[in-house]
């Protein structure tokens, strides 16, 4: 389906930016977004009565004063709050690898999970492992035009050891140098915008250990894709392989510390290396929040992106597999020990970034409820799922945040979410690079009733 059949003639279509970035351009095109509360993902605390110009697909001016933007379509702020367009840093779109068992790149599972991330308000997602033709395809279409989803930003396959975590069909699998450089090539011809290794031996909870990739050849794999121009990121689940890691070099850490209470010293190490960790706490929590409040389901969130189908199934079948899980025990115990461990480093300057290890805008959500009930502020909680996400991809330049130059990634709310950061799910307008989003027009069950 076109962006013009999913963007509603009224309201919602931006003209192109017709010449240059100078004052003729404000008066041929663009959004006014007047009067609104500004949480612009910096950190920075909330401005009032604040109001951000758009033109063609970038912020062009914010301001505390009125903008004189006569051409402009204008958008009553009054009452709302502007955040940069949200960003989950760690997804396994679903129709890949994921439910929805096929890899057809127009098929419905993964196209309803991409609406459902928009509809939510995430612009961006990073797919940190999938069927490489998947999601590779999808990215295509999207960037092409030809989808109307968030920002696709993929790895692919993973590259680990035979056996090694994640590594099943179509990862890279490497086990000497400079034996793997040919499959590296390979998995660089793809064009992946990160390349997410894994580093973990499991032996932990309930899970029987397996092959690690050994530290040596995960720094020249690291360094070589680097070399190439594209960061890396490392599935590590404890504190002395996320230490190993940081030393090989790799850019970024794709989950918490869960295995067990982090260090004085890696809060410090994290701080001062400024490492991306990914938050992904949602994952584990939503076995024994499934099994205990089922009724999380009928939150609005939920019924407007999954189906009636699938929140019964869910409810019955899933709930009663998980409740006979020893895992889903294992993780209700050690989820509060890994919000706690992304609470110290938060809190000591270190750069956490939103990620739900799911397919789900509303999974992702409560990635930012479970940050703040484990003791980070909301508007630190903001700065994680936007600017410190931009960051984790090296896209800080270009995305997360709501300043002048930057892509027109916007989502305008009607409650505050610094009251409550479950307002953020309470969206007026969610805007991807200058173009207002229909979410009316969006292929999900709440425009299908």
């Amino acid at each position: 389906m076109s962006i013009r059949n999913l963007v509603a003639p009224i309201g919602v279509i931006v003209l192109a930016m017709a010449a240059g970035p100078g004052p003729r351009a404000f008066q041929q095109a663009g959004l006014l977004i007047e009067d609104v509360t500004l949480i612009d993902g910096t950190g920075r605390p909330a401005v009032a009565h604040a109001w951000v110009l758009v033109d063609g697909d970038r912020v062009r001016r914010v301001s505390a004063q009125r903008i004189d933007a006569p051409a402009a379509r204008r958008i009553d702020g009054r009452g709302k709050w502007l955040i940069p367009g949200l960003m989950d840093m760690h997804i396994h779109l679903e129709g890949g690898r994921g439910r929805g068992g096929s890899n057809d790149t127009a098929g419905p599972a993964g196209i309803e999970a991409l609406h459902g991330f928009l509809y939510a308000g995430f612009t961006s997602v990073f797919d940190a492992g999938n069927d490489a033709d998947f999601i590779f395809g999808l990215r295509s279409r999207e960037r092409a035009g030809e989808l109307v989803a968030p920002r696709i930003f993929a790895t692919g396959g993973l590259v680990t050891v035979p056996g090694g975590h994640g590594g099943g069909r179509g990862s890279t699998l490497v086990e000497s140098w400079p034996e793997a450089v040919p499959a590296l090539d390979r998995h660089i011809a793809r064009e992946p915008d990160m390349v997410k290794l894994t580093y973990d031996e499991h032996g932990w909870g309930t899970r029987p250990l397996i092959p690690l990739l050994p530290a040596g050849l995960m720094a020249r794999v690291g360094r070589y894709f680097n070399e190439h121009g594209i960061r890396t990121t490392v599935h590590i689940s404890h504190e002395q392989r996320a230490r190993e890691a940081i030393a090989a070099g790799i850019n970024t850490l794709a989950h918490p510390i869960i295995q067990g209470p982090v260090s004085e010293g890696f809060v410090k190490l994290m701080a001062a290396t400024k490492t991306p960790m990914v938050s992904t706490l949602t994952i584990g929590e939503g076995y024994s929040r499934l099994v205990e409040h089922p009724e999380f389901l009928d939150r609005p969130i939920y019924r407007d992106t999954w189906d009636a189908e699938r929140i019964a199934r869910m409810k019955t079948e899933t709930r009663e597999a998980y409740a006979a899980r020893a895992w889903t025990t294992w993780m209700k115990i050690m989820t509060p020990i890994a919000q706690e461990n992304l609470r110290q480093i938060s809190a000591a300057g270190g750069v956490i970034a939103l990620g739900s290890d799911q397919s789900a805008g509303a999974q992702s959500h409560r990635e930012l409820e479970l940050m703040v009930a484990g003791g980070i502020p909301a508007l630190e909680a903001i700065r994680i799922g936007t600017l410190n996400a931009a960051v984790f991809l090296g896209r800080e330049r270009e995305l997360g945040s709501v300043e002048e130059g930057k892509l027109a990634d916007l989502v305008l709310l009607n409650a505050d979410p610094l009251a409550d950061i479950s307002n953020a799910q309470d969206i007026a307008m969610v805007i991807k690079g200058g173009v207002v989003i229909d979410r009316h027009e969006l292929q999900l069950p709440v425009n299908r009733r």
